[in-house]
């Protein structure tokens, strides 16, 4: 007989999921526990196991489409009498008799489900079940979606008017909501059609880069970002740096510069509060952050993710070092946990020697403020009147201006560019 198997409550209030992929097919044959789909919430991605064993007999929701919880996602030929469509209804509590039974739902609860990821969607436009659905049914991308409801809310107005690519009544400007505002047409975030010519392939944006690029999409839309670059002297750290790399190495550390520019980070968040917040949207209210949790972007294998060093204020360089070496490892692996990629109050963002000479990051919302670091290379300097060689580095930061001021930015990047090129002073400022 048919098991149906409902999308479980992975908990935390989800309540739809995207498959990002099956690992099995109709037809297949699975064993109990065996992985069979990897679905994404905005939460995290998960690995779903086959809660029996036996045949797959009707997958319900195929890649890229998205499934409610507690709707039928696989239906299971286990072999078992009295399945199928009576004991689902037993699964939800009603059998027709009005004596439910639970056992379904008891063993979607407890399956050993794995979390893959936990950056996928780390923040999600605000919007009701109702209104999701409408947007689904539209094809309509909540990402671009202007909101005109209280607090940011998207409406099911909104979602029709972007839909038939009609004008939005207003886009706040950076002096926020009672200031200026700007007439945007929504029509200019409508898809636009690409004509083919030649040789081309389509992939499908879905699983991990469809919610990269609809977080990144509500950050620039949402956050008032302005950039300032500054150039450090990198030069007395380059030798900082070396001098420490045999003592590193005999504790097991690789010790790069990103942990100086950590600790550096640091100190200037405790002399600029401001930076090391986030907007409540819900409530509008602005929450200083009294904790230190660094954010540090880099590329994964699924791409973009954004690893979280707890408690940096608490730590040495080397134990700095030390967990910016096992999160790297554990992303890359694919072993990192939810408490590993969430949760940061600033973040940085490196590419390490691949770091160019300037960027504009994105802000990781809903924080405030992102620094880019850059490639450090030799570069000509004009030093007591002379032209020496030194090593130098380009550090940008964006900021949201809507909760922070040009000067708090700009300040903050001058602190950190102080410590950076005096160790000195650093370790002075380190608790």
């Amino acid at each position: 007989m048919a098991f149906e198997f409902h999308l479980p409550d992975i908990g935390e209030g989800v309540v739809e999921g995207e498959i990002v992929q099956w690992k099995v097919a109709e037809g297949d044959v699975v064993t109990l526990d065996q992985p069979i789909v990897e679905v994404m919430t905005d939460k995290a991605t998960v690995e779903i196991p086959s809660p029996r064993a036996g045949r797959i007999a009707k997958i319900n929701y195929q890649a890229g489409q998205i499934c409610p919880v507690g709707k039928v996602l696989v239906v299971i030929d286990d072999g078992s009498a009295g399945a199928g469509a009576g004991a689902a209804k037993a699964a939800h509590g009603g059998n027709g008799n009005g004596h439910g039974h639970a056992h379904h739902a008891a063993t979607a609860q407890t399956l050993p489900i794995t979390v893959i990821d936990a950056t996928a969607g780390r923040q999600r436009a605000l919007a009701t079940p109702a209104t999701r659905r409408l947007a689904r049914q539209l094809g309509v991308d909540l990402g671009r979606v202007l909101p005109t409801g209280k607090r940011g809310r998207i409406t099911s107005e909104d979602v029709k008017r972007t839909a038939a690519g009609g004008a939005a009544p207003m886009a706040h400007g950076a002096g926020g909501p009672d200031a200026g505002h700007a007439m945007v047409p929504a029509k200019a975030y409508a898809p636009m059609a690409i004509a083919q010519g030649g040789d081309e392939e389509r992939i499908p944006l879905r699983g991990m880069r469809k919610r990269i690029a609809e977080t990144m999409t509500r950050s620039v839309h949402t956050a008032a970002h302005f950039t300032y670059v500054e150039e450090v002297d990198m030069t007395e750290l380059v030798m900082v740096r070396e001098r420490a790399r045999a003592r590193a190495q005999e504790r097991g550390v690789k010790l790069t510069y990103l942990p100086f520019i950590v600790k550096s980070v640091v100190a200037g968040l405790k002399k600029w509060p401001m930076l090391n917040a986030s907007l409540d949207e819900a409530t509008q209210e602005i929450v200083r952050k009294k904790y230190y949790h660094i954010g540090v972007a880099a590329q994964g294998p699924q791409g973009l993710a954004v690893s979280v060093v707890r408690d940096a204020d608490r730590r040495s360089i080397f134990d700095v070092a030390r967990e910016i070496d096992r999160l790297g490892e554990a992303v890359r692996n694919g072993t990192a946990t939810r408490e590993d990629l969430t949760g940061s109050t600033f973040t940085i963002s490196s590419l390490g020697k691949l770091g160019g000479v300037m960027a504009t990051p994105i802000i990781n919302f809903p924080e405030v403020a992102i620094v880019g670091v850059h490639k450090i290379e030799e570069r000509p300097a004009v030093r007591d009147g002379q032209i020496v060689a030194r090593h130098l580095m380009n550090l940008s930061i964006s900021v949201d201006h809507r909760l922070a001021d040009g000067w708090d930015g700009a300040m903050f990047l001058q602190d950190v560019k102080s410590l950076l090129e005096d160790p000195t002073t650093m370790f002075m400022e380190m608790v």
